[in-house]
């Protein structure tokens, strides 16, 4: 019903809309419009957990190297996108690898992490008009299907896109993938995906006002499908106030459930953000939503192999009171306010701060109910405007986790630090 819906949608829109300029016409061709790029990133994350379990940290130097080919000239342009990622593990291990929430570099039988590991992918792509049909090895980062790229590697999933945006201000996206490559694990399918179907777009309705629908299916374990609004009212020449909607339906397969546990199969969980930005400064208040008789909550991520999970990507949760905990507990209800400062105001360009604080109640689990948690977050991020080093950023993050005994069951609580150093270097 949703995909049609969908079909629909984009009908009356291409009806309405005049189309855009043609992009494949405009090719230079295969080798012009090249590039390569490679991202230099040292992580390290560190979680000291309370209440008696084992602190778990990891750390970690890894290169990502992507190429993009330009498309061959004609009428149907042809291209290539590759990528080769590496990644060294500096912090020694010594028993604190292995926790699923940091997951640089995935445990083997013996339970040690891997010292290193490499891998490497490729697509073709082929570009008639504004329409892009990609095969192979990919990163795509949909609401519902989003590769993770907030660890030290990223996710790859391998499959067939086609974007289309035919339209001005109208992008529509269908896939269907099926390898899913663990972000800390070598192999194409080490996430053992069977398949996931994606289907859906945005629009740019005004110059303020903006929409989008999706749905995905994975096969034998969950069905999604997600919705967002986005308004932006400016109020002064450097003031505007901006509301941001996010929501999923999720449901899980009956087999899933069966086979893992899981206590019910449906949830609904969304959330609203509303952000003023004055000058430098921004001031957000945020409400999030979980019902639903699921006790996954909003299930999301994760690796079907290994982990048993949907496998839908480590980080495809689009939603407002995301930070360590993604406060997406059965029945959980959360508020968040949070702060943001552009350093650049006072003379220092490139650094920014951001806080929150954001705190859930109403958490059901399979032995209690009205359980809590809550959490403190800090950033500062610094990117170099200028000289050798421009574009390098520095990002110091640090959550404090506080959960109570009754949500025991679907949080722990603790103390979480993360510094991230990328460097991105353009070879051509």
């Amino acid at each position: 019903m949703l995909n049609k819906r969908i079909s629909l949608i984009a009908l009356g829109m291409l009806s309405a809309t005049q189309a855009m300029a043609n992009d494949q016409a405009e090719s230079k061709g295969f080798v012009e419009d090249s590039s390569l790029k490679v991202l230099l990133r040292n992580a390290y994350i560190n979680r000291d957990y309370k209440d008696g379990n084992a602190d778990k940290a990891e750390w970690g130097q890894a290169a990502i190297s992507t190429f993009s080919s330009g498309f061959t000239q004609g009428t149907i342009g042809v291209g290539v996108d590759a990528f080769g990622l590496y990644a060294l593990r500096l912090d020694g291990g010594k028993g604190r690898s292995g926790a699923g929430g940091i997951d640089f570099f995935k445990q083997g039988d013996s339970g040690n992490a891997a010292d290193d590991l490499s891998k490497g992918g490729a697509a073709v792509k082929f570009r008639l008009s504004n329409t892009v049909l990609t095969y192979g090895d990919q990163m795509p980062a949909l609401p519902v299907l989003n590769y993770d790229n907030s660890r030290l590697l990223p996710e790859s999933y391998t499959g067939t896109l086609i974007t289309s945006k035919e339209i001005k201000g109208l992008e529509l996206n269908a896939g269907r993938f099926t390898a899913e490559s663990r972000k800390s694990a070598e192999g194409r399918d080490s996430g053992g995906l069977k398949s996931i179907n994606v289907l859906g777009g945005s629009y740019q309705f005004t110059e303020r006002f903006k929409g989008a629908l999706y749905a995905s299916d994975v096969e034998d374990v969950l069905k999604k499908q997600y919705v967002n609004a986005n308004y932006v009212l400016p109020i002064d020449k450097d003031q505007s106030l901006t509301l941001d909607f996010n929501g999923y339906r999720t449901k899980l397969d009956n087999s899933y459930v069966r086979e893992n546990g899981v206590t019910g199969d449906d949830n609904k969980i969304w959330s609203l953000a509303a952000t003023f930005a004055t000058g430098p400064h921004s001031f957000t208040v945020a409400h999030q939503r979980s019902t639903g008789d699921s006790n996954l909550g909003y299930a999301y991520g994760g690796y079907q192999k290994g982990q048993g999970r949907v496998g839908d990507g480590g980080n495809t949760i689009y939603l407002a009171n995301s930070y360590w905990s993604d406060f997406n507990a059965e029945d959980e209800r959360s508020w968040q306010l949070g702060y943001g400062l552009d350093f650049g105001a006072f003379g220092v360009p490139g650094l920014s701060y951001n806080f929150a604080y954001v705190r859930g109640d109403n958490i059901t689990t399979s032995t209690s109910e009205g359980g809590t948690e809550r959490e403190i977050f800090n950033q500062f991020k610094y990117v170099v405007q200028s000289g050798p080093a421009k574009d390098l950023s520095v990002k110091l993050r640090s959550s404090i986790l506080r959960v109570s005994q009754k949500s025991s069951e679907y949080n722990i609580s603790g103390n979480e630090l993360r510094v991230f150093v990328d460097y991105p270097i353009n070879i051509f």
